[in-house]
């Protein structure tokens, strides 16, 4: 049975960047690592892989989340043009919980980051999509 989310992984090329977007919605950093060598190679399915590994946490929250972020060195990551035409098979976007989403979309605004879209009203919920790092889309939602 499932517990609850674990984390999230997003390979980035700038993990400095990233970090200063997931802190303004409370991630701090945790751990990292570099992974490297046939036990990872093996593990995800990427032949010679070594990739810096940082983790940064969700302030305060209970259960813990994480965001995983990884920076190949080796392989060269490659690029994904259609990630932010969410019309893709596969993974779509990640959405966050927040008590107040115009407070939240006010700061990240104030701090240089761009909206997909007007905040709209669906099944009780206000929502917004966000262009994250490396084009991934967040979304904010606001229970109603």
């Amino acid at each position: 049975m499932i517990e609850n989310v674990d984390h999230v992984t997003i390979v980035v090329r700038d993990v400095d960047e990233t970090k200063k977007f997931f802190a303004l919605l409370g991630f701090v950093d945790g751990m990292s690592d570099v992974i490297s060598g046939p036990k990872f190679s093996n593990y995800m399915g990427v032949e010679n892989i070594e990739a810096e590994h940082q983790t940064l946490v969700l302030a305060d929250a209970s259960p813990r989340f994480e965001i995983q972020l990884l920076k190949y060195r080796r392989p060269d990551a490659l690029p994904n043009p259609s990630i932010a035409t969410l019309r893709e098979l596969g993974f779509n976007h990640i959405c966050f919980r927040v008590d107040d989403l115009d407070a939240e979309v006010a700061k990240l605004e104030a701090n240089g980051v761009k909206r997909r879209n007007e905040v709209m009203q669906f099944h009780g919920r206000k929502l917004v999509y966000l262009v994250g790092p490396e084009d991934i889309t967040v979304e904010l939602s606001e229970w109603i």
